[in-house]
């Protein structure tokens, strides 16, 4: 009675994990020795049989087993069943002292009696022994060992995943492949995250949150279940799911999209219940998806996947878990994604992913942020401006602006200079954005020539029109695909286009062709990338943005929500060909008269932009000071290309101090 009472006391206290205020220690799993037993046995057999594919053993036929019986060139015999294994004599003729004494011959027991056998090799003074038959390694080899071999195959793929709970999966398929994070081991925190300081008060609240519920339900709020990163790549979401690790004392779950699904169907399933049990049992904490879009996407949207969908199962899984029946752990699920337009409603509804931080590109102010922060480890020059880079990398990414840096370090040690000029600064911006120049490529004077035009045409629109954005370089030197740029500077960062400054773009774009057609007697393939854009911008303004007087405020672009709805097949148009005619029409419109615009401005300036391909052609490289010096009369008085390599030239030739001393005593 009493170990009964004792028994059901034991049963009732609270053990190491279910004791209120402590944690359960994370599960861990260790290889048995059993499966260790296993691999050790499967070694020795793999062994064995190398082994015995390696003995050098002679085969030799039947006839001459029976020649070296009646020669006396045998040592002894050694007769089984249907083997005889016997040794040579040393020193018989014919045989190499490299070859095996060792030979074996097979027999048949039917044909030639044993008892016969053995009177006949005797007679040549043959040693004769008799095998043993080891019939228990027999059984073990034939029948012992494969059973050995069935029983581990099924410890390994049943019997370990059962105890584990995986469902029945090969392996440790069905657990996940998460990665715990510590605060130790994450050393990025939010001073090292710039230009989305929104999306740093909201993620900064959550951290704040976890560190002190108690503080947010004191007037009843609940607890955010999950918050959607969405941004273009390189915009600096993984950055901040970083910085959320560096900042919050709590174990954070790290996993791609991706590692959910696998080849076996239910796999995905499987993986989201693992995670979320161990993210509930070490609560709180929080789990960050990455690239949520690989199994977050639309239900039914594909026309291959079905309702057995292993990218379905898994969603499913993901979705029970976040608004299932336990809502009360403090599990946070951050996930992060450029492509939140496929994502599945019920994915992104309120209860699921409470919020939707935009993470976009930066602005001005965000860009000089950014490249403060990666220009804390470059030893930056006197003349280095961060400002003014930061106004000449409008639509950059954070990535790219942290390659421009790294690229500039780059140029700036291959250079042998102690600190990054500017001008690496500004290298790097256009290797990054255009690809590396091509200085040494061999162009013919003629497409040269035409280059010069085509640049002059838009260096001469771009300076004179009010309402584009300020000049900043202009170079005929080969740079990607491109042969010449033109380079504006804006001001500010655009969040709205107007008209006026949209036929601005197209008499820019349109300026090139005109300035060939002008000055070259010729044109060129050079203005396909500006009749493309071209066409974009003129497109844009009619479809999307209503500024076309005869077509009105109509949207006539792709809407992928209405796609959605209404079931319209991709390449399928939304309106009749009457329509699409008129569009057509208008485009051509908006296009001419651009165009005519632009030719009137260059016509009226000729010597002008005369005057800039010259100098273009003389110098390569001209930035908006010396495009202003020439449209306002005034004569370039700096270094050509020719005279700097002549220079840099004349350095390497030019004797050391050390050559002169000794070379004054000898003409003395």
């Amino acid at each position: 009675m009493k170990s009964n009472q004792r028994k059901k006391a034991n049963q009732r206290r609270p053990g190491p994990q279910q004791r209120p205020g402590k944690k359960p220690p994370l599960p861990t799993y260790k290889r048995r020795p059993f499966s260790w037993l296993i691999i050790i046995v499967m070694v020795m057999f793999a062994a064995m049989m190398l082994l015995q594919q390696w003995q050098s053993v002679d085969k030799i036929k039947w006839s001459e087993f029976v020649d070296h019986v009646e020669n006396k060139n045998i040592k002894s015999v050694e007769i089984s069943e249907t083997e005889i294994t016997g040794k040579f004599k040393p020193g018989i003729p014919g045989r190499s002292e490299k070859t095996t004494d060792s030979f074996t011959v097979d027999y048949n027991p039917e044909w030639i009696d044993k008892q016969y056998l053995e009177k006949w090799v005797k007679q040549s003074g043959i040693e004769v022994k008799f095998a043993k038959q080891h019939l228990w390694l027999i059984m073990l080899i034939q029948w012992l060992l494969p059973l050995l071999l069935l029983v581990g195959f099924f410890y390994f793929i049943f019997a370990r995943n059962l105890r584990s709970g995986a469902g029945g999966m090969l392996m440790s398929f069905g657990r996940s492949r998460h990665r715990l994070m510590d605060k130790d081991k994450v050393k990025i925190t939010f001073k090292d995250v710039a230009g989305i300081e929104e999306a740093k008060e909201e993620v900064a609240e959550i951290i704040e949150f976890l560190k002190n519920p108690k503080k947010f339900q004191r007037l009843g709020g609940r607890i955010p279940r999950g918050i959607l990163l969405i941004g273009p790549p390189g915009c600096g979401k993984t950055l901040l799911a970083k910085a959320i690790a560096g900042q919050a004392d709590v174990p954070f779950f790290s996993i791609s999209g991706s590692d959910f699904v696998e080849m076996f169907v239910g796999v995905g399933a499987s993986r989201v219940r693992d995670l979320f049990k161990q993210a509930k049992d070490n609560s709180p904490c929080i789990i960050f998806l990455d690239e949520v879009d690989a199994i977050g996407r639309k239900r039914g949207a594909s026309f291959v996947g079905g309702g057995h969908d292993e990218r379905e199962q898994t969603l499913n899984a993901i979705l029970v878990e976040m608004d299932g029946f336990g809502t009360d752990d403090q599990v946070i699920v951050v996930a992060a994604t450029n492509r939140s337009d496929i994502l599945d409603h019920a994915l992104t509804r309120p209860g699921r992913f409470d919020r939707q931080v935009v993470v976009p590109l930066p602005d001005i102010k965000g860009r000089a942020d950014i490249l403060r922060v990666h220009a804390r480890k470059v030893k930056l020059g006197p003349d280095a401006n961060l400002d003014r880079l930061a106004r000449s990398t409008p639509m950059l990414s954070g990535a790219d602006l942290a390659a421009i840096i790294n690229e500039a370090a780059l140029m700036a040690t291959m250079a042998n200079k102690d600190n990054v000029e500017m001008a690496d600064l500004e290298e790097a911006r256009d290797k990054v954005r255009w690809g590396r120049a091509k200085k040494s490529r061999v162009i013919d004077e003629k497409e040269k020539e035409i280059t010069a035009y085509h640049e002059a045409g838009h260096t001469l629109v771009q300076s004179l029109l009010k309402d584009a954005d300020p000049l900043h370089k202009v170079s005929i030197i080969p740079r990607g695909p491109m042969g010449g740029a033109t380079f504006a500077l804006p001001e500010k960062d655009r969040t709205m286009f107007t008209k006026r400054y949209c036929m601005a773009l197209l008499q820019v774009c349109f300026s090139g062709r005109i300035a060939e057609e002008m000055f070259c007697d010729d044109i060129s393939s050079g203005a396909q990338s500006d009749i493309q854009q071209a066409t974009q911008i003129a497109k844009q303004m009619i479809l999307t943005w209503g500024m076309s007087d005869e077509l009105g405020l109509i949207s006539y672009g792709p809407d992928s929500a209405i796609k959605d709805m209404m079931y319209i097949m991709p390449g399928e148009k939304e309106y009749s060909e009457k329509t699409a005619e008129a569009i057509d029409n208008e485009v051509k419109k908006i296009s001419d008269e651009a165009y005519k615009k632009a030719k009137e401005l260059i016509e009226a300036n000729k010597d002008k932009l005369q005057r800039i391909a010259k100098a273009l052609l003389k110098y390569e490289t001209l930035d908006a000071d010396d495009v202003k010096l020439i449209l306002e009369g005034g004569q370039l008085d700096k270094p050509t290309v020719g005279d700097l390599l002549a220079a840099e030239q004349a350095k390497t030739e030019q004797p050391k101090p050390e050559q002169k001393e000794q070379q004054e005593p000898a003409a003395s």
